[in-house]
């Protein structure tokens, strides 16, 4: 990513592209738009005031504007509020002359590894890592065809709940696992973009429902948690509502520790049957 210039003392534009191992089909994720726009915000943040080095985006609530294809993007930054307790940025990420993800930033300090939360409730029907029977998305697999994600990390599917790999139908609750590669799992920065991606990588959860194919997000609202412990990511995805046109989905995002890293809620757009 490298900056284009500035538009005054609080807005920066960078340039940046976007890999096609970070495509769903030939749409980018989600997911990685919020995360990579997450990385333009922190990087503005630390130029303009670098004793804020220490914040990270705890909040994005992102409105998905338009479908970009992997290639040249770029990140406009506009920085408002800076405070010691909480800072906003707000980006927009443009291809050609289009905004396509508009993403506005909640900076703040996050929780502690070190202090543990006063209430959590526990999600054990998840084991830490992957079982035996868990589907992969390595590429050529049927999952891997489509989700190029894996190419860049390890990414498994709970087959117990995925019941729509089977023909079956079942609850809309899906379960994941999701491991970056070791150099991505060091860095501290990297780690949290990558739980914050995470939190929009599971399967539309209507698929247990007989509903397949492109569900557009409408909104999502990401957070950011704590920074995750080495080793596998966890994903929860479960919903409210499967209506006749919309359904929610929320999906919680687990370090190895069993720690909430990373959560979202999104609104998105039913498929047809």
């Amino acid at each position: 990513m490298r900056e284009l210039g500035t538009g005054g003392p609080d807005t920066a534009r960078y340039r940046g592209v976007i890999d096609d191992i970070w495509t769903i089909g030939h749409k980018v994720h989600g997911g990685t738009m919020v995360a990579a726009s997450a990385a333009a915000a922190t990087r503005r943040l630390r130029t303009i005031d670098p004793e804020r080095a220490g914040m990270a985006p705890i909040s994005a609530t992102t409105d998905f504007l338009g479908a970009p294809v992997a290639g040249e993007v770029d990140y406009e930054v506009t920085i408002g509020k800076l405070g010691r307790q909480i800072c906003t940025a707000d980006v927009r990420l443009i291809q050609g002359d289009r905004t396509m993800v508009r993403t506005a930033f909640t900076f703040g300090h996050l929780d502690s590894a070190d202090t543990p939360p006063h209430y959590a409730p526990s999600h054990t029907d998840l084991p830490v890592e992957p079982p035996a029977d868990a589907v992969g998305y390595e590429p050529g697999s049927p999952m891997g065809r489509l989700v190029h994600v894996a190419r860049g990390m390890d990414l498994f599917l709970d087959r117990k709940l995925a019941r729509f790999l089977d023909n079956e139908r079942g609850e809309p609750r899906l379960g994941m696992w999701l491991r970056p590669r070791a150099a991505d799992q060091a860095d501290p920065d990297i780690a949290a973009y990558t739980a914050m991606m995470a939190a929009d990588m599971s399967p539309p959860v209507p698929t247990n429902l007989g509903y397949f194919g492109w569900s557009p997000t409408v909104q999502m609202t990401t957070y950011l948690r704590r920074r995750p412990a080495p080793g596998w990511l966890r994903i929860i995805a479960s919903t409210h509502e499967v209506g006749g046109r919309l359904f929610d989905s929320d999906q919680v995002v687990l370090d190895s520790t069993g720690a909430l890293v990373a959560q979202s809620r999104q609104l998105a757009l039913l498929p047809s049957r």
